[in-house]
C-alpha cells in the first residue's frame, strides 16, 4: 500500500475553506480484497461473499447561507461495498470543511453537491442525508442487541491477528449474536489506533462466545482501513464457522470529526445508523 504515502492521509495538508470537490481522494477496494483471497468471477472481478454498505457520519459540516449567516449540520453518507473505491477520510475531512465559507442556496443544494462528489470519486451512488442539530438530536442511540463477550474471564496470549482461534460448540443450528466493544485496530498509514464495536449476527452452529473475544483481541495490532477489518471478520467466521447465514456490523469511534461503520452479511439489509455511547 505504498501508494497510500501519496494520499492526505500521509502528509501534511493546508486548509481550504472555499468548496473544492478536487481535495477527495479515492482509495481502491481491490488492494485489501486481494489479502482476503476471495474467488474470482469470470472477468477477473472478486466474487464478493457479501453485500453491505459504509456508513459515514459526518459531524464537521458547515456552510454559508445565501445571506452570509453559517449553517451548520450533520451528515449521513451511504457508500455501497460494491463501489470500485472508498473514499480516504482525510480528504473527506478536508472536503467537507471546504464547504465552511461557501454559499449554497439551500440544504437540498449541499447534498446535490455532496452526492454528486461523493459518487464520482466512489465509483458508485453514495446516499446523503444532512441533518439540522435538531433532527440529529432526535436520533435513536445504539442497543448491543446481542450477547456481549467483553465480562467474559479468559486469558490472552495473542495480540497478533489470528483467525485461526475462531471455533464453534457442538450443537444444533442457532440464531446468534455477538458484540465486543473491544476491537482495536490501526490505520496502515499513519498506523494511530481506531476503536470500534462489532456486532456478529449468524445461523449456525454456536460460534464460541471466548473463541470469538479471543481473536477480536487478536486484531488489536492489527493494520487496515475500516472497512478492510470489518470485510476480514466477515471472512475469517465463514471460513473457521461455516454459519448458514452472517452479518458483521463494525461501529468505529470518529476521527477528524467522521466515523466510519461497514456493514458486511450475506442475509440481512443494511440495520439502522445508531450511535454507539462512544460515537
Amino acid at each position: 500500500m505504498s501508494f497510500l504515502n501519496d494520499t492526505p492521509l500521509g502528509r501534511t495538508s493546508a486548509f481550504i475553506d472555499q468548496y473544492t470537490p478536487s481535495l477527495l481522494c479515492p482509495v481502491p477496494r481491490w488492494d485489501a480484497r486481494e489479502s482476503l483471497d476471495l474467488d474470482t468471477a469470470a472477468e477477473g472481478e472478486p466474487r464478493l461473499p457479501f453485500h453491505g454498505q459504509d456508513i459515514w457520519n459526518a459531524y464537521e459540516l458547515s456552510w454559508l447561507n445565501e445571506r452570509g449567516k453559517p449553517v451548520v449540520a450533520m451528515a449521513e453518507l451511504v457508500v455501497p461495498c460494491i463501489s470500485p473505491n472508498i473514499i480516504e477520510s482525510k480528504s473527506l475531512k478536508l472536503y467537507l470543511n471546504s464547504f465552511a465559507n461557501t454559499r449554497f442556496a439551500s440544504r437540498e443544494a449541499v447534498i446535490k453537491a455532496i452526492a454528486g462528489d461523493l459518487a464520482q470519486v466512489a465509483g458508485a451512488p453514495v446516499d446523503v442525508r444532512v441533518m439540522s442539530m435538531e433532527e440529529a438530536a432526535r436520533a435513536a442511540v445504539w442497543d448491543d442487541h446481542g450477547d456481549s463477550v467483553d465480562h467474559l474471564d479468559v486469558a490472552f496470549e495473542h495480540f497478533e491477528y489470528r483467525p485461526e482461534l475462531l471455533f464453534t460448540e457442538q450443537g444444533p443450528e442457532r440464531n446468534g449474536a455477538l458484540v465486543s466493544h473491544l476491537l482495536r485496530s490501526h490505520c496502515p498509514v499513519t498506523n494511530q489506533p481506531d476503536w470500534g464495536t462489532v456486532q456478529v449476527r449468524y445461523t449456525g452452529a454456536e460460534i464460541s462466545p471466548a473463541s470469538f473475544l479471543r481473536y477480536v483481541v487478536s486484531l488489536r495490532n492489527h493494520q487496515g482501513f475500516h472497512e478492510q477489518i470489518i470485510e476480514q471478520m466477515f471472512v475469517d467466521l465463514k471460513r473457521q464457522c461455516a454459519p448458514r447465514h452472517l452479518s458483521v456490523y463494525g461501529r468505529f469511534t470518529r476521527r477528524g470529526g467522521l466515523d466510519i461503520n461497514p456493514f458486511r452479511s450475506d442475509y440481512e439489509d443494511l440495520p439502522r445508523n445508531l450511535r454507539t455511547i462512544r460515537q
